[in-house]
């Protein structure tokens, strides 16, 4: 029975989130997921109380292998500035992943406090990933440093997004823009 209510309850997130990366945070709906999963409209509430538990699990479950695939990429290079490198390059390469996807979709969506809280936390963990980096780079405030190469990083993903620029362009533009600004 738990193994049957645990493949339910991944089929859901998988379903959920393939409905935010083709139609962002309005498809997300427990409908939607019903017809998706083959389950009854009630039997989704019985996995998750409401949109935002739903939002809540993804990031508990989509967020930490998404850091764990950044945080490999960085340690394949010996240097700061390989390593601040690596972590704009494969942040951005995972744009068209379905789990990167859902999690732009739901970060733009209208969530309660505490999955904003817990995004948030999410972030600020993968922001953390290159603070040593940058201190060994000389920066004399390495963690903000880091909060403004992730905005750099932010502003490409919203860039790749929308389609206008061939990725590979933004790619190297915020490769650029992060590493000229970290070495001052």
């Amino acid at each position: 029975m738990a193994e049957h209510r645990s493949m339910q309850r991944a089929a859901l997130l998988d379903a959920a989130r393939s409905l935010l990366s083709e139609g962002g945070t309005e498809a997300l709906t427990f409908p939607a997921l019903a017809e998706r999963t083959g389950l009854a409209r009630s039997s989704v509430y019985e996995y998750f109380r409401s949109r935002a538990a739903v939002v809540e699990e993804l990031c508990a479950v989509d967020f930490p292998v998404w850091a764990a695939e950044v945080a490999a990429a960085m340690e394949r290079v010996p240097s700061a500035e390989g390593k601040v490198e690596a972590y704009v390059r494969r942040q951005l390469a995972l744009v068209g992943d379905r789990r990167h996807r859902a999690v732009v979709a739901i970060s733009a969506s209208e969530l309660d406090a505490g999955a904003r809280e817990k995004i948030r936390g999410a972030h600020g963990g993968l922001v953390a990933m290159i603070v040593q980096a940058l201190g060994e780079m000389g920066q004399g405030e390495p963690r903000l440093a880091a909060m403004l190469v992730q905005g750099v990083v932010d502003a490409a993903v919203r860039r790749i997004e929308l389609g206008v620029e061939d990725a590979a362009v933004v790619t190297e533009a915020a490769v650029g823009m992060a590493l000229r600004g970290v070495r001052g």
